[in-house]
């Protein structure tokens, strides 16, 4: 196990011990398969300039969930943890991340009017036709999971970078592992 799954584990166990009941739930023990099926939607839309700093939420929807985008500026809230990382030449969500993907999908549809785009990136290895297409498919790997925890598919827009770019550089596991992954970005960011 190397230093960041240790991390990530230790920090995935604190947030279980600590927010379980803000959560409401808890992970599944198994992986999530990879779906690979869906539509982008595009960019229009997305960035339509209104921030959170407008004075109130209703942009975004009706606000009836325990998320509101407010908490995505907290650090201490699990909205704040915005990376999927996955394993080598995998698109399969792995269990640690889905608590993070519920919160957001919580959020998504308390929210319906507010976006998010999944950008999908992959380490240096693979040919870079073959890389985007990775990238992708960790995208909607993610898409599919948060649909099915009760977001839209017309919130999410899944772009795929390839290893265009990277979160760490190096020709090794640790900067691989970093690169390995997809971010949720929301508007403004």
């Amino acid at each position: 196990m190397n230093i960041n799954t240790l991390a990530i584990s230790l920090l995935m166990s604190a947030v279980l011990a600590t927010g379980c009941a803000q959560q409401g739930g808890s992970a599944s023990g198994g992986t999530i398969g990879a779906g690979g099926t869906g539509s982008s939607t595009g960019d229009s839309g997305y960035n339509n300039g209104s921030g959170y700093n407008n004075g109130g939420y209703n942009n975004y929807g009706a606000g009836n969930g325990q998320y509101n985008p407010a908490d995505l500026k907290n650090p201490a809230s699990i909205l704040s943890q915005r990376v999927i990382y996955f394993d080598y030449d995998r698109s399969d969500i792995k269990p640690e991340y889905v608590n993070i993907l519920n919160a957001h999908s919580s959020l998504l549809a308390a929210y319906p009017n507010l976006r998010v785009r999944l950008e999908g990136h992959a380490d240096e290895r693979g040919s870079r036709e073959y890389n985007v297409a990775l990238s992708e498919r960790r995208g909607y790997s993610v898409l599919d999971y948060m649909q099915i925890k009760g977001a839209r598919s017309t919130q999410m827009d899944v772009i795929g970078y390839g290893e265009e770019i990277p979160a760490a550089f190096g020709h090794n596991e640790a900067a691989w592992g970093k690169n390995r992954r997809v971010e949720i970005k929301y508007p403004g960011e």
